[in-house]
């Protein structure tokens, strides 16, 4: 799989993830067909260009900490949107048992991706 096929499978994996809810770098990854591949999904969010409509704010650590650093705007950014979302933002955790994005088989087999449909 080239880059650019990558990059539109991570991208609309992260689409998916409904309001109110999270997923982390790894989860993005498993189900955007990339084992292993949590760096990769940070990556990608590093390479997304403004404006776009992907919910990047909804991308968390495995243990459920928003990745910037406390003191950055960018970690303000993030928590705003998340608490828009009705997430809680606890000293820049979000509980992953409460929010964590748990999208059952039906929904990541009958909802194929358009990025994928494509490949």
């Amino acid at each position: 799989m080239n880059r650019q096929a990558r990059l539109a499978r991570i991208y609309e994996t992260i689409r998916e993830i409904p309001s109110g809810s999270v997923a982390s770098y790894g989860q993005v990854a498993e189900i955007a067909g990339i084992p292993r591949g949590a760096r990769q999904v940070g990556w990608a969010l590093r390479q997304l260009p403004h404006g776009q409509d992907v919910p990047w704010h909804r991308v968390i650590t495995a243990s459920g900490k928003i990745a910037f650093d406390m003191d950055t705007p960018q970690f303000e950014k993030q928590m705003k949107l998340l608490m828009m979302e009705d997430v809680a933002v606890i000293a820049g955790r979000i509980d992953m048992q409460k929010y964590r994005w748990q999208p059952d088989l039906d929904e990541l087999l009958w909802k194929p991706s358009s990025a994928w449909d494509e490949m």
